[in-house]
């Protein structure tokens, strides 16, 4: 699939109501007065590999095709010579069933898994790193003026997040047109969701962008570099170990973008600074922000 209609709208739009994804809740507030609150709704996915039970995810729910594609991609048990058969999502077992045409076995790795710092799944299996071995992303450059466009478009769009809060956000982007709006309770399961999409729908990686609200962590990087994706942006900041993958393939790594300040800690040789800082609207700071040397 090649997305070249000029058209801004996106692709998938985040759903910020409907679909049973949210639910009223009565409380108190700190005055004791009595307050209705939308918040999300948290489901378990099984996710199966043909016969093998291979994870139990905590999402709101939408896409869980994409999903478990996605997540079984970004942990290298779906491969490009894998033959698709199709996707089995029961709602009320709460269960999505990858079918390939081989058979397919994972206990060794599935023995083999490393916790990190991610929400709801968070899991990198033990020789996911072995995936980055030999990988380069294409040297793509990135437009700075393509970055706040990015920036301010999605920021203003309509969200679960704005509803209800308590949730991450991924946006696949294509130079200044932001494509594919997937949200969820943990910005991983956002990300393998836009991983079965790009699966499904047979899309080019290499001159995409991924943009999204939560920390840029080691597993955020590889996720990005193993879907082929040579810049990864976020509103909030990096760890280290991120920052050092994010080098070593050759991505572009972009954190703390508010208004019109940014940091660029891995290839900024890419960046084309066509866009005048002084031009964009910024937003106030509060504070300063953790880990910042003025």
């Amino acid at each position: 699939m090649t997305v070249s209609d000029p058209d801004d709208h996106y692709l998938i739009a985040p759903l910020s109501s409907g679909r049973q994804l949210t639910r009223l809740v009565q409380g108190v507030d700190h005055t004791g007065a009595s307050v209705d609150l939308n918040v999300v709704e948290e489901r378990p996915l099984t996710i199966f590999l043909n016969g093998q039970e291979i994870v139990t995810a905590m999402t709101i729910g939408d896409y869980p095709e994409y999903l478990a594609l996605g997540f079984l991609r970004n942990q290298g048990m779906l491969g490009d010579a894998d033959d698709l058969l199709g996707v089995d999502y029961d709602e009320d077992l709460e269960t999505a069933v990858v079918r390939t045409a081989s058979t397919t076995t994972y206990e060794e790795k599935l023995r083999k898994k490393t916790r990190t710092s991610g929400c709801a799944v968070g899991t990198v299996f033990g020789d996911m790193m072995e995936g980055l071995q030999g990988v380069t992303l294409p040297a793509t450059s990135l437009r700075t003026s393509d970055l706040y466009a990015l920036a301010a478009r999605i920021n203003t769009t309509p969200s679960l997040y704005l509803t209800a809060g308590a949730i991450h956000g991924t946006v696949l982007c294509q130079a200044a047109r932001p494509l594919v709006y997937m949200e969820d309770v943990g910005r991983h399961n956002a990300v393998d969701k836009i991983a079965g999409w790009m699966l499904t729908h047979n899309v080019a990686a290499a001159d995409k962008m991924l943009y999204t609200t939560g920390r840029l962590t080691s597993e955020m990087v590889i996720k990005c570099a193993l879907m082929g994706i040579p810049a990864l942006a976020s509103r909030s900041g990096f760890t280290a170990w991120g920052v050092e993958i994010a080098q070593q393939v050759g991505l572009t790594l972009i954190g703390r973008m508010r208004g019109q300040r940014f940091v660029c800690l891995a290839g900024e040789n890419r960046l084309i600074r066509d866009a005048d800082p002084a031009q964009i609207a910024d937003e106030p700071r509060k504070s300063a922000r953790k880990g910042t040397t003025q």
